[in-house]
Order: structure tokens, then sequence, then C-alpha cells
């Protein structure tokens, strides 16, 4: 696997520093970035516009024990069910303890959530125990959060913010330390390395790796990728949600309909107009894994719908203004009609291996929100902790590099520090693989159609999954892998970016014979009572390594 994702040279490149660099800029990048700044000076560089990536669509809410019924132990006790025997426990700890400061510090920023009596009103989602989830405008908490942030960022002095810049890889010196990023300017198309003495990456998820998802159009994994060709482990990559309810119109994107429907009240019907759920624990508030499943099979004998009438008519309109309007838009009344949904890949569990302060393996990089994966998911993430996750480790972050720069210091890099491992980049990749059929070939000199690996993910590494789908999707993707070389345009570096985490998922979900959360095989349904790992993947590796599972106390 080559090194570095384009060929280049340092004297082509324009050379920025700074003391700390954010890659990302959704609530994990932007909140370590307002933390940051009140000790050092920060850029945070966005691969689109700032507002552009998962934080804006987030519906359901943010999950934090404020109630006087509610505490961090039971937050805890529901992240670990929801988690299915692969949390670690220190993380979901810091989860707990530290999220109810840091929603608060949100509200002091200026973030107005719903209130009621002027108290907030919190709701229940999906395998939590006690009505603990915050929302802002019914069901547009996420683009409250990030309007909250962008107008902070946007005033802060010590903030640096640039937009259409395109992570390529990680810098790093000659003792594999991180010193930096590569970056292509969108609106120069220009090279552009921004040295800096500590690296935070907040770049998000990969939904685009699959044909149905709830996530926008700049979620393919780029910072999972780039960390991986530096070295850094991913950890439990076969670990993808797939969000039980999304819009499921022909013709339509798979618009999230957000959990909190269910946790207000909403029924899941069957295409006969049976609730399928009722027999099965938590019924349609079971964890996210259980019910998608159930909707999945339910799906082979005819269409599945959400039925909002429960709620209310009244209700819905207020408390879901804007799933009401967009399904409106697509002709049809929830209020008054059935809506029919399916499942959709909606957020990565797995990603770049961190500790309970962010730390990855690789000394100045850091990791946190989607892109990291410090055990606080487990094998499925608790409804709205993603949103908490972003806060809580990107606070945790800012503090360790404030403790780290009081005990040992920074040094300054310099282009000079920067090492160029060598890479060979062939000028005729297809003629590498032997036993391709030579159209195959051809196709590959181009852009490999994102929709065809797309569809194979879907297919053979999607919610249900067996040996020999997984073994011809991991072929086909080393295969494409292999041929395609990219050019400097942000189509090509995407795709490549997925096809890199696309593999590490194929062989991590072969690798683990057992069902259990979001990795569910067909071959093997039962789940492992004993020697509870995750799965550690690193560049170079022919096989995928484990770790154990710390833990629970």
């Amino acid at each position: 696997m080559q090194r570095f994702l384009v060929p280049w040279e340092i004297e082509e490149c324009q050379v920025h520093a700074t003391e700390v660099l954010v890659l990302g800029s959704g609530i994990a990048g932007l909140y370590t970035a307002l933390k940051a700044c009140e000790h050092f000076e920060v850029t945070v560089l966005t691969k689109k516009g700032i507002p552009e990536g998962n934080t804006i669509h987030a519906q359901g809410g943010i999950a934090a024990a404020l109630d006087e019924e509610d505490s961090p132990a039971l937050h805890y006790e529901d992240t670990l069910y929801a988690g299915a025997g692969l949390c670690e426990a220190e993380s979901v700890r810091a989860l707990v303890e530290d999220g109810p400061k840091r929603v608060e510090e949100l509200i002091l920023m200026g973030a107005r959530f719903d209130r009621k009596d002027g108290k907030l009103a919190l709701t229940k989602e999906a395998a939590h125990s006690r009505r603990r989830i915050l929302h802002a405008n019914g069901d547009a908490t996420g683009e409250e959060i990030e309007r909250t942030l962008v107008a902070q960022a946007l005033k802060a002095k010590g903030i640096i913010l640039k937009e259409q810049r395109f992570l390529l890889d990680l810098l790093q010196n000659s003792k594999g330390e991180v010193i930096g990023a590569l970056n292509l300017n969108g609106q120069t198309q220009e090279l552009e390395i921004y040295l800096a003495e500590a690296v935070v990456l907040a770049t998000g998820g990969l939904g685009q790796l699959y044909c149905y998802t709830t996530n926008p159009a700049v979620a393919t994994g780029d910072g999972m990728a780039a960390a991986y060709r530096a070295g850094a482990p991913l950890m439990d990559m076969e670990f993808v949600q797939f969000h039980p309810t999304a819009l499921a119109i022909s013709g339509a994107p798979r618009f999230l309909i957000s959990e909190a429907v269910r946790g207000e009240g909403a029924y899941l019907l069957n295409s006969r107009g049976k609730r399928f759920m009722e027999n099965i624990p938590g019924k349609e508030l079971a964890p996210r894994d259980v019910v998608a499943r159930a909707i999945w099979r339910e799906l082979t004998q005819g269409k599945v719908y959400l039925d909002f009438r429960p709620i209310g008519k009244d209700r819905v309109a207020k408390r879901f203004p804007m799933i009401y309007q967009t399904c409106k838009e697509y002709g049809i009344d929830v209020t008054q009609e059935l809506l029919p949904v399916a499942p959709a890949a909606h957020y990565m569990m797995g990603g770049v291996r961190t500790d309970e302060r962010g730390r990855t393996s690789l000394t100045n990089l850091y990791a946190c929100g989607e892109c990291a994966c410090n055990g606080v998911h487990g094998a499925n993430r608790l409804a709205s902790n993603s949103l908490l996750d972003g806060l809580v480790f990107g606070g945790r972050i800012v503090e360790e590099i404030v403790n780290r720069a009081k005990t040992q210091g920074y040094i300054k890099p310099q282009t000079k520090d920067i090492s160029m491992e060598p890479d060979t980049y062939s000028e005729n990749a297809e003629s590498e693989v032997e036993g391709v059929p030579g159209d195959s070939r051809a196709r590959f000199k181009g852009l490999v159609a994102r929709q065809e690996l797309q569809e194979l993910m879907w297919e053979y590494v999607g919610i249900i999954r067996e040996d020999e789908g997984l073994k011809k999707a991991l072929k086909l993707i080393e295969e494409w892998d292999r041929f395609f070389v990219p050019m400097r345009k942000p189509e090509d570096l995407e795709l490549k970016n997925l096809l890199t985490v696309g593999k590490c998922i194929a062989q991590a979900a072969l690798a683990r014979k057992e069902s259990r959360g979001g990795h569910y095989r067909l071959d093997y349904p039962h789940t492992k009572d004993e020697g509870l790992e995750h799965s550690i993947q690193v560049r170079g590796a022919k096989n995928v390594g484990t770790v154990p599972v710390s833990g629970v106390n």
C-alpha cells in the first residue's frame, strides 16, 4: 500500500504553520478548536463548507444525565448494554461523567434547546432507561449545535478557519511523530502543507461507502484512511451502525427518520399492518441493531412502515417539524398516512484507535468524533451519544495538549523535518494484477464507479453478512484498489479512501466469526461469551489483529 495518496514534492507546496491543527468542522472539530484557542493558535481545515458534515443532519438530540431522576451511573449502564460487551469502561465513564458539564457549556455558548415550563424538554430514545435526550427546534438539534459552534468559532480571535481543504495525508518526521498535514486547496488546486505541534483528526464518518446512507456526500472516511496510511491502527472497523428508519421512497434520498419518533410513541408495522416488534424486548425502542435486523427480515415479505398517528397530529407537527415537512414534500402526510421506512448506513463505531484522552499511537496525533474509536460505543452506539462523544473527547484532547505543553513542551516543526517515505507509483497499474480480464483492466484506468463499490458493500458487507459474500467483496475491493490510481481531484481522492476503509471493514468482518451488535454473521449467528476482543488493523499487516476489551468496573 502506498504511503501517500498521490505523488507530491515539498517544493511544490505552499507552507503554513500553526500550533494546533484541527481537521474537520463538525461538533468534534469546532468544539476542540474553541477549547484549544484559549491556549494556542488554532487552524481548522474542512473539506467543503464549514457546516457540511454529519453534525448538522443530527435530528434526535444529544444525551446527557441532566434530569433529577437520571444519573451518570444510569447513562453508563445503558451505554454498556447497547454496546454489546465491547465498550471500554473508562471511555464510557468519561462520556457520562463529563457529558453534563460539556452540554451546559454548549448552552452557555448560546445553544437553544427546547424547553417546557422553563425546564429542558427531555425525550427518550432506543435503549435509554430515562428521558435524557435534549433536542432543539423539535428535530433540528444538530443544526442548532452547529449554528452555535460556527458563530463562536467565527468570532474567536485565536481560530483561523479554512474551507475547501481536502486532507490528503498526515506528515511525519523521521521518528514517526506527526508534524502536520498535506492538503489540496479546492479553490486553487494547489497543494498546501500545514505544520503543527499537535494535530487533531475530527473528519467524521464513512457512510458514503454504502448506496443507502443518511450521511452527507462528504462522509468518505478521509481521516481514517489518512491515519491508516501513516501507520495508526484502526479498531473495530467491522462495526457499522445501520439506522433502522430512513425514508424509503423511490427517487428520494434515505432521509433520516429520528429514533425520537419511536420514542414519542410511533409504531413499526409490516406489510400486513402488524406491529412486528411487540414480542421483542424493548419493542420499537430496542437497540438499533436489533430493530434494523427486524425490519430487514420484514422487508423480504413486503414494505415496512412507521405509523406516526399514535403520537397525535398536533404533537407531530410541533415536535418533528423538519421530518413532517420533508415527508410532505415527497407526498406523504405522516399525521394521516403510513411512512415507508428501511435501514440505512448511519454511523461508524470503529475508527482510528485512541485512548480515553483522545491519544492515538502516533505522537502528536489525536482523534475525536466519528473518525475515532476509543471503545465508548462498543459494538452498537447508544442513540444520541454521538454528539456528546464529540464534545467530551474534544475537551479531553485539549486538556491533554495543554498538560503536555506544560510538562514537556513542543518543538515547532519545519519542512526539513518531513520524512518522505519512498513510494513507487505505477504508470500502468493494471499490469500488476494477473487473472483479471482486459476489459476490467481498461475500466480501472479511469474512475471506478463509486456506485459499484457502494452496491457491493451494501449487498455483502451490510446488515447481514456471511463468509462467501465477504470473501467476494474483499477480493473485488483489493483488485479495484490495486488498479485505481487517483488523480488530484476530489472524486478520485474520495474513492481511493473509500476503497481503503471498505477493505478494512470487509477484512475485519471476515475475521470476526460471531455476531455482536452492528456486526451480524448469518453463518455465525451466536455471540461469544468469553474472550472479548477489539479488532486491530495496521498498515502492512496481513492479518487482522486483536486486543482484549478492558474489564468493566
